[in-house]
C-alpha cells in the first residue's frame, strides 16, 4: 500500500467556546495560511507580512 501524502500540516491551533482559529502550512511550497471558524461561518486567507508577502516557514519532509 502506498504511503498518504499530506501536503498541509497544521502548526498552531486555539479554540474558545465555538470558534478555532488555526495556521496551516503547505509542505510543499511553505506558505502560510490562517483558517478561522465559529457558529456563523468559515474562512482561509494566506498570511503576510508587512510588505504584504506571503509568509514561508521551511519545511522538512517527512523521513522515511
Amino acid at each position: 500500500m502506498a504511503k498518504k501524502y499530506e501536503r498541509f500540516v497544521k502548526s498552531y491551533e486555539s479554540s474558545k467556546f465555538a470558534s478555532s482559529t488555526e495556521i496551516w502550512v503547505d509542505k510543499e511550497t511553505g506558505v502560510n495560511y490562517l483558517f478561522h471558524s465559529n457558529t456563523v461561518g468559515s474562512g482561509m486567507t494566506v498570511l503576510v507580512d508587512r510588505e504584504g508577502r506571503p509568509i514561508i516557514t521551511t519545511v522538512f519532509p517527512d523521513e522515511e
